[in-house]
């Protein structure tokens, strides 16, 4: 009888990107026994999947000795099924000899409790060994492993430097002994990458360069060019780890604790405790502790460090909080409508997360160029290194001086991180103003749309009625208002909730109505000061009142203007008229006329009726198709496909769900329901037309970062390559090429954390 499978979880200390858990996945898959292994860089999680009775201790081998920390995190369980999928996300790592550089992946490190994020992949050919310290980014830089072995190798360079001139007959010997200091952990990465399938890493080509350059009598080089190695590595881990940061404050918005009523008294619990439905109590000035709706009270919430909207919103009952968000001047009292780890933050962070290991079609092309670019680069070096003293009769000495130099020149670091670092600082610059994008082929093909198809309610629209004309008869305006109030007062159908909050924002206060009574269809009625009074549609008035011609033209030119219209009847007389629209959002038109000044065709697919789609369309100023079925959508999207354009579907994620998936680019707006943000690719999750627009220009901004990043890395290669050779430059430069190309590009990618959108 076949001994049935069981799963094992790991607690994995250490990882910092997905190259590191593609590595990890490698190794761990080789061990026999093992059927599956998804490994989650982002909860920092490896669960291995193998037979009963398996002896673990080889899984757990294999990991340290990669150089990570392992230790069980649960007892082996049975596979845990739809409880606890495996995301089979295909990484491919392939950084050729730059597998030891932090790449910029911003909100690595974050725990989701059970979520795990694996990196799963079957890649076929895996990056090098990280040449940095795996311990834990936190705290300063001089107490991590990398800075404490980058300290020790100054020290011992310099130590040398000094024995060499007090002591000059053992300066030789001073300056193997300083280099060995860093070389030493470099060479054993080298060598256990080596053993896991992966030669061409960074260590390998420093441990020959180090090694050669003792061999040809240059001991103080290669000793100063070790040292300078590790100061980038801790350079670039340091610039880097700015990226990470972004998005890792994102979680320290939200406060540690709540005030939750129980019984009629508050008491503090753990925001993280709070279940859906508790209510909280927020003081002024506090941040709110979970995503919520207001139940009583009412304040102006400063959404700022969520949304980037500089102007505090007035909020009262009913309407939606956000987690992180500063109450302003008033009290409230909220209901919890998310637990902690599905709140608007944490799945900011965890989309992020999951994003960064999505890797984009440019990033994807320089990893498969880096693969065979760094073994023609050891090729390289082997015939400058060679051929001119063999076939030459040059000295060896100077031309293995010099592929050695090229050996270091050669290394893709810059190149490879050129891409990943962009994409990251970008997808966490761009998670801050609440516009996500699942990962970076995402990002790279929002630049690119030539059409924009939004749908109407709820996208271009606010997606509920407002009072747009009050039109007096028999009573002024105001007096209009308030009978309508009053008859409305209690009710919360849309049209009645538009009525009451123009009569608010009016300050106008309603009187109480008596025997008010719904009819079904048709209106309300009730009275006032004695007044019997109806509000309610044009044919059901007209079935109480005579309404004269003037009015009945008065009704139609509303009508046609989208306009659904009321009817006000005092004392069997028509009083005046509330005409209502879902009116478009603030900045519709600024955010469509920014689509279109970036060359982009807007355009409106909407189920809703000719006339008032045309009466929407033509005040935002783009094409109109309106009483369109989801099918038809999709088909219309098609059909912009078909014509050559890259076409991007804005809309509400349920809905226009075959659209959406229809179009190159599906983003949904107002996304924060769970159906949005997993149908669509991106998602504006405030429910701003600007930021699509803000959205295409910090993709085509990305872009062009990646361009400088790609050329700044191969410029200095040439540059560098030719003075090599020339005998102008050696091994000295060629490191702090390198090292300065890495740093250079990643502090250019990191420009973009920084970048204003919309």
């Amino acid at each position: 009888m076949a001994i049935a499978a069981t799963q094992t979880r790991y607690r994995v200390e250490g990882m910092d990107c997905a190259s590191c858990a593609s590595k990890i996945d490698k190794a761990v898959r080789g061990v026999t026994g093992v059927e599956d292994v998804s490994v989650s860089v982002t909860a920092g999680t490896m669960t291995v999947k193998h037979g009963g009775g398996q002896d673990l201790g080889v899984v757990e081998d294999r990991v340290r000795r990669l150089g990570y920390k392992v230790s069980p995190l649960t007892a082996a369980t049975p596979p845990a099924g739809a409880a606890e999928p495996a995301h089979d996300h295909e990484h491919d790592h392939d950084h050729g000899a730059c597998g030891g550089h932090d790449h910029g992946h911003a909100g690595h490190g974050h725990e989701h409790g059970n979520h795990d994020h694996g990196t799963q992949g079957e890649a076929p050919a895996l990056a090098g060994l990280h040449g940095h310290d795996h311990g834990p980014s936190s705290g300063p830089w001089w107490r991590s492993g990398k800075g404490v072995l980058t300290i020790a190798a100054g020290i011992a360079l310099v130590a040398a430097y000094g024995i060499g001139h007090l002591l000059p007959a053992i300066a030789v010997w001073a300056f193997d002994i300083a280099m060995l200091v860093g070389l030493i952990p470099i060479a054993r990465r080298a060598l256990v990458a080596a053993r896991y399938g992966m030669p061409f890493t960074i260590e390998m080509l420093m441990t020959i360069a180090a090694v050669g350059a003792v061999i040809i009598g240059a001991a103080e080089e290669g000793a100063a060019v070790v040292f300078l190695f590790l100061v980038g590595e801790l350079l670039e881990g340091v610039a880097a780890g700015k990226a990470r940061a972004s998005i890792q404050s994102l979680a320290s918005l939200v406060p540690k604790t709540a005030l939750l009523e129980e019984e009629g008294r508050t008491k503090e619990v753990p925001a993280d405790s709070l279940a859906v439905s508790a209510v909280i109590l927020v003081r002024p000035g506090d941040r709110i502790p979970a995503d919520g709706v207001i139940v009583s009270g009412e304040s102006a919430i400063d959404e700022a460090p969520v949304t980037g909207e500089s102007t505090p919103k007035r909020k009262e009952t009913d309407d939606n909080v956000f987690a992180g968000t500063v109450n302003g001047d008033g009290a409230l009292r909220i209901r919890v409508t998310a637990a902690a780890a599905d709140n608007t933050i944490a799945r900011v962070i965890k989309l992020v997360e999951e994003a960064q290991e999505s890797k984009a079609p440019t990033e994807r092309f320089i990893d498969r160029f880096s693969r065979y670019y760094t073994p023609g680069v050891v090729l390289v070096a082997a015939l400058v290194a060679v051929l001119p003293p063999f076939v030459g009769g040059a000295s060896w000495n100077e031309w293995i001086y010099k592929g050695l130099a090229i050996l270091l020149i050669g290394c893709p670091c810059a190149l490879v991180i050129s891409t990943p670092a962009a994409i990251a600082a970008s997808l966490s610059a761009g998670a801050r103003r609440g516009l996500l994008m699942k990962g970076g082929a995402v990002l790279e093909t929002v630049g690119k749309i030539t059409a924009a198809a939004f749908d109407k309610t709820g996208t271009l629209t606010e997606g509920k009625p407002m009072v747009t004309d009050i039109v007096p008869l028999g009573r002024d305006e105001t007096e209009v208002l308030r009978l309508a109030a009053a008859l409305e007062a209690g009710s919360s159908h849309p049209l009645a909730t538009a009525i009451l909050g123009k009569a608010a924002e009016r300050n106008i206060p309603a009187p109480v109505a008596t025997d008010s009574k719904a009819l079904g269809g048709k209106g309300v009625t009730g009275s006032v000061d004695g007044i019997a009074l109806f509000l309610g549609s044009p044919k059901a008035a007209a079935s109480q009142a005579a309404l004269p011609a003037e009015i009945t033209t008065r009704i139609e030119a509303l009508n046609q203007e989208g306009k659904t219209v009321s009817v006000l009847l005092a004392g069997g007389i028509p009083a005046g008229l509330i005409a209502m629209r879902d009116e478009p959002r603030e900045d519709a038109i600024a955010g469509l006329s920014a689509l279109r000044a970036a060359g982009v065709r807007t355009l409106m697919l909407t189920g809703d009726n000719a006339r008032t789609a045309q009466a929407i369309g033509h005040k935002l100023g783009l094409e109109v198709h309106a009483e369109l079925l989801p099918q038809d959508k999709q088909r219309i999207v098609n059909e912009l496909k078909a014509q050559g354009l890259t076409v991007a579907k804005i809309g509400d994620g349920i809905n226009d769900a075959p659209a959406l998936a229809a179009a190159d680019i599906g983003i949904a707006m107002g996304g924060g329901t769970d159906v949005a943000l997993e149908t669509a690719d991106a998602a504006v999750l405030h429910g701003r037309v600007s930021d699509v627009a803000g959205m295409v220009a910090l993709s085509r901004r990305t872009m062009t970062n990646i361009h400088q990043n790609i050329a700044m890395a191969l410029g200095l290669k040439a540059v560098f390559l030719v003075t090599t050779i020339a005998g102008i430059t050696g091994l000295w430069p060629a490191i702090l090429a390198d090292t300065g190309a890495t740093v250079l590009v990643t502090m250019n990618a990191l420009r973009l954390l920084r970048a204003k959108i919309g």
